[in-house]
């Protein structure tokens, strides 16, 4: 009984640290969704510069509570904030990238997912068909640009490399 005690406030206070770990500070405006995809309801607004608690996270997507609302926020919206003199959110930091200086790190792969996750990641044909119907024709493109009141700009190719002593050309 007493052993049981222990292991369930133990947990208690680790869930309890773990959720209270992080926060952050929103890069811009952006949509709260009421589930982690793009074409979920809105649940609210992301203005920037709102400070923001991290409740969870699945894949590229954050929960997030802010002083208005809640919901779920792409990674790349907010800025992650451990808190200080906190063990478990130090791990965090790691965990995320962002430990030392507090600045994104150089990384491979998706920005979001974990080891595990990358690990366990499999091909799926009808997900691939699905990014790929997302793309668009470069007129299409050009319409949209031009739309926008984007200007193209033709950049010239780089001058070829000159060898030197000892290369190869």
């Amino acid at each position: 009984m007493r052993y049981s005690l222990t292991a369930t406030l133990a947990a208690a206070l680790l869930a309890s640290t773990l959720a209270h770990a992080e926060s952050g500070t929103a890069l811009k405006n952006d949509n709260l969704r009421k589930e982690p995809y793009n074409d979920a309801k809105t649940s609210g607004k992301l203005v920037r510069g709102d400070k923001v608690d991290i409740l969870s996270k699945q894949g590229a997507w954050l929960q997030i509570k802010t002083s208005k609302a809640s919901g779920w926020v792409r990674l790349l919206s907010v800025k992650r904030v451990a808190s200080t003199g906190n063990q478990a959110a130090g791990v965090l930091g790691v965990a995320s990238g962002r430990a030392g200086t507090g600045q994104v790190v150089s990384t491979t792969g998706v920005r979001g997912l974990t080891e595990d996750e990358l690990k366990q990641a499999q091909f799926s044909e009808p997900e691939t068909k699905l990014l790929e119907s997302y793309s668009v024709s470069a007129a299409d493109g050009a319409q949209y640009a031009k739309a926008g009141g984007l200007k193209p700009i033709k950049l010239g190719y780089l001058p070829k490399p000159v060898a030197t002593q000892g290369e190869n050309p």
